[in-house]
C-alpha cells in the first residue's frame, strides 16, 4: 500500500509514532490512474515524521512534534522543476531528442539532455544528424528492444515500452521483486553517534551534520536539498568535466553550496573532506564510485560512523544494475506509461513522482539512520531505486484518505520568490512540515561549482 504507514515501516519507525501525523486531503492534486497522490504524500509524510523523530531526540522534547502533511504543498514540491522561474523565465526541461518514438513494433523513450548522452544516442543510430526528423527516420524501421541494447551499448540511454505484464517478466523485475523498498544494512560497530543537543527555535534535526552530495540529477538532489533544510551543511561535489543543466541545478540546490572536484586528480582534498563527513549520498550507478573507494564498507573503514546513502534508477542487482536510467525511461520500461495511457499511446504520471517520491524516502533513510546510531551505533549503509519506487506505485492501493478534504485550485498558495546569484527565483516552498520546524531553506541556490571544496 502506497501509504505513510508502509512508508514509515519500511525505513524501520516505531509505528506508534503514526499518531503524530495528520493529512489535508486535496482532491485533484497530482491526478493520475495510479495512486501517485497517495505516493507523493507518504513519501513526504514519512520524511517530514523522520525529521521530527530525530528533533524530538536531540532537543529532548517529550514527544515528536506533530507533523502536517498537505497534498497541496506535496504536489507543488513534486512539480518544483516545472514551477521554477529564473527572472520570470520558465525552466528548459526535456532536450528534443528526449522523448518517446515510434519503432517498427512499438516505442521506444529515449533521454539526451546531456550532451554526452545525445552524442552517444546518435552514435548509436549510425551517426544521424541532431535533429527530430532524422532520429524518428532513423528508428522507424527498427524494433524497439533492438534500439534499447544498442543505444545502451553505446553509453546512451533507451528502453523500449513495456506493459505492466511484460515488465513482470524481465530478470531485473525479478531482481527487484524480493528487495525491500528501503535496504537498510549496518556496516559495523562503530560506537553510538553523539549530536550536539537542539535548543532553538526552528528546530533543525541535522544541524552540525555534514552531508557530502555526489548526485546529479533529481532523486539525489531531492534528497540533499531536503536535508539542507533540516540544517545539514550540504556540499555538493560535482566532476568539473560533467556540467550540470543550469535550471535543474536552480532548482535542487536550494540550502547547498557547490563545489568541482575531480575524485581522481584532487584525492587528497576529497579525502580531507570525507574525514569530516557524516553522511555520504551517492546517485551514480552502483559500483561506478567504488574505484575511488567510495563503496560503503571502504567509507566506513576510513570514517567509522558514516551513514552512506545510495540511490540509482534500476537498483544494485540483476542483469540491469548497470545501467544508467531516469524517471521517465522507468515509467516507460515498468509499464507506467501504458498503464497512464495505452500500448499505442503511452502516457506519463502527472509529476516525475518516481524521482521525487524516491529522495524524500532517500532523505528520510538518513534521517533515521542518523537517529538509529544515537541508540545503537554502527556505520549505516541505506539504498534506493526508482525501479523499486515504481514497483511500490503500481503495486499499491490508494489509502491514507482520512483528514480535511479541500479544493486544490493550484500550486499558487505554495509558491515564493527570492534574489540569489543566479537572479530572481520563484520556487515551491518545503513540502516537509513539522511543529517548530524550518518553513523554508536557509539559503537560495547558487551558481553551480561556485563555492570553494570545503566545509562551512
Amino acid at each position: 500500500m502506497t501509504s505513510i504507514k508502509s512508508a514509515w515501516s519500511a525505513l524501520g519507525g516505531d509505528p506508534a509514532l503514526l499518531a503524530r501525523t495528520s493529512t489535508v486531503v486535496r482532491e485533484g492534486a497530482l491526478a493520475a490512474r495510479l495512486p501517485v497522490r497517495e505516493l507523493a504524500r507518504a513519501c513526504v509524510g514519512a520524511c517530514a515524521l523522520a525529521g521530527a523523530e530525530l528533533g524530538a531526540h536531540r532537543a529532548a522534547l517529550p514527544q515528536v512534534p506533530a507533523v502536517r502533511v498537505d497534498d497541496g504543498a506535496v504536489a507543488a514540491a513534486f512539480h518544483s522543476e516545472r514551477l521554477l522561474l529564473v527572472d520570470g523565465r520558465a525552466p528548459v526541461s526535456f532536450a528534443p531528442l528526449s522523448r518517446l518514438w515510434r519503432t517498427a513494433d512499438g516505442w521506444v523513450r529515449t533521454h539526451a539532455n546531456y550532451p554526452h548522452h545525445r552524442e552517444r544516442l546518435l552514435r548509436a543510430l549510425g551517426g544521424v544528424e541532431p535533429d527530430v526528423s532524422a532520429v524518428e527516420a532513423a528508428l522507424a524501421g527498427r524494433a524497439a528492444v533492438e534500439v534499447e541494447e544498442s543505444v545502451y551499448a553505446a553509453g546512451g540511454l533507451a528502453v523500449a515500452l513495456r506493459t505492466p505484464e511484460e515488465w513482470a517478466r524481465h530478470p531485473q523485475a525479478a531482481a527487484l521483486s524480493g528487495r525491500p523498498l528501503v535496504e537498510r544494512e549496518r556496516l559495523d560497530d562503530a560506537p553510538a553517534r553523539v549530536l550536539a543537543p537542539l535548543d532553538a527555535t526552528p528546530l533543525l534535526p541535522a544541524a552540525g551534520i555534514r552531508v557530502l552530495d555526489l548526485t546529479r540529477v533529481l532523486a539525489g538532489p531531492v534528497a540533499t536539498r531536503t536535508l539542507a533544510l533540516l540544517g545539514a551543511d550540504v556540499l555538493r561535489i560535482d566532476a568539473p568535466h560533467l556540467p550540470e543543466l543550469p535550471d535543474q541545478h536552480a532548482d535542487t540546490g536550494f540550502g547547498k553550496r557547490s563545489a568541482l572536484l575531480d575524485l581522481a586528480a584532487d584525492r587528497a582534498a576529497f579525502e580531507e573532506l570525507l574525514a569530516d563527513a557524516d553522511v555520504v549520498v551517492t546517485g551514480y550507478r552502483p559500483g561506478t564510485l567504488d574505484r575511488f573507494g567510495l563503496s560503503p564498507r571502504a567509507l566506513a573503514e576510513r570514517r567509522p560512523g558514516i551513514v552512506v546513502a545510495q540511490v540509482s534508477a534500476w537498483g544494485a542487482y540483476g542483469p540491469w544494475a548497470q545501467r544508467r536510467g531516469f524517471d521517465s525511461l522507468v515509467q516507460v520500461a515498468t509499464g507506467i506509461a501504458v498503464t497512464e495511457g495505452s500500448a499505442q499511446a503511452p502516457g506519463a504520471l502527472p509529476a516525475q513522482a518516481l524521482d521525487h517520491g524516491t529522495g524524500y524516502l532517500l532523505a528520510a533513510a538518513v534521517l533515521r539512520a542518523l537517529t538509529e546510531q544515537t541508540r545503537q551505533g554502527g556505520s549505516r549503509c541505506v539504498r534506493l531505486a526508482l525501479a523499486r519506487t515504481a514497483a511500490w506505485l503500481t503495486g499499491g492501493g490508494a489509502t491514507d484518505t482520512a483528514g480535511p478534504h479541500q479544493p486544490y485550485d493550484g500550486p499558487e498558495p505554495w509558491l515564493a520568490e527570492t534574489d540569489s546569484a543566479l537572479g530572481r527565483l520563484r520556487y515551491a516552498r518545503p513540502a516537509v512540515s513539522f511543529a517548530d520546524g524550518p518553513a523554508d531553506w536557509a539559503r537560495p541556490s547558487g551558481r553551480w561549482g561556485a563555492d570553494p571544496a570545503r566545509w562551512a
